[in-house]
């Protein structure tokens, strides 16, 4: 028996402001089942408030407290551990991880590293990178290899995740999707074989301990290019 839904949101319901054709009505129809949705999202460049702002402004209807995404995640665990971090990640996510950032002087726990553009850059790796070396523990919101945005696909913050555990030689500890423990987080007290994942694609970010729906599409070279709900 199915009791839950996780829903991507980033290629699956929306691409920035662009809603997915079909999107809409599909969780319009899905919310009155009476079955629990949850959102689930690897997005990390934006709060949970930014994006939730986002979404209904384009024409969705979901309630904030039903997104989940790997930046609470990341909170959840520097929380739980009373670490301090080296924050490499956007200003619109920021608000997420008040009061756990460090001060230039301090010597962080961790480097946790999302998706923040304006973040990789030289001077700012080097610094993760001697954190690092000085035994910080290096964190990595998720690894993606690319993103879809309105212009086409982007980098992706795992090539700078790689970068990091290949120079300073460490291994990185990832929280987000397709984490197990990211899945089971989501759906709380549902046990896994009463859920399922709908998303827009079947590997990398979506969950192998869940049955899958993959929204209709097509690829060039390997690459989803454009999504619909049928």
């Amino acid at each position: 028996m199915i009791r839950a839904i996780l829903i991507d949101l980033s290629g699956t319901l929306h691409i920035e402001n662009q809603v997915i054709p079909g999107a809409i009505d599909a969780l319009n129809k899905l919310l009155v089942t009476g079955l629990k949705v949850k959102f689930v999202t690897n997005t990390t460049k934006e709060s949970k408030n930014f994006l939730h702002n986002r979404l209904t402004k384009i024409g969705f209807h979901l309630k904030k407290e039903d997104i989940f995404s790997s930046l609470a995640a990341a909170r959840n665990l520097l929380e739980c551990r009373k670490w301090k971090s080296l924050l490499l990640l956007s200003p619109e996510a920021l608000e997420d991880f008040e009061g756990l950032g460090c001060e230039k002087e301090e010597n962080p726990n961790a480097v946790l590293v999302g998706l923040a553009p304006n973040e990789f850059h030289y001077e700012r790796l080097n610094e993760a990178f001697r954190c690092l070396l000085n035994g910080s523990q290096l964190i990595a919101i998720h690894a993606g290899k690319y993103y879809k945005t309105e212009s086409g696909l982007s980098l992706g913050p795992g090539c700078f995740v790689k970068g990091l555990e290949y120079s300073a030689q460490c291994k990185a500890e990832i929280v987000g999707k397709p984490t197990k423990e990211f899945f089971l987080a989501a759906l709380d007290d549902i046990p896994p074989h009463e859920a399922v994942m709908i998303g827009d694609i079947l590997h990398g970010t979506s969950s192998p301990y869940l049955r899958k729906f993959i929204i209709y599409g097509w690829k060039v070279h390997g690459y989803p290019t454009r999504n619909n709900w049928i």
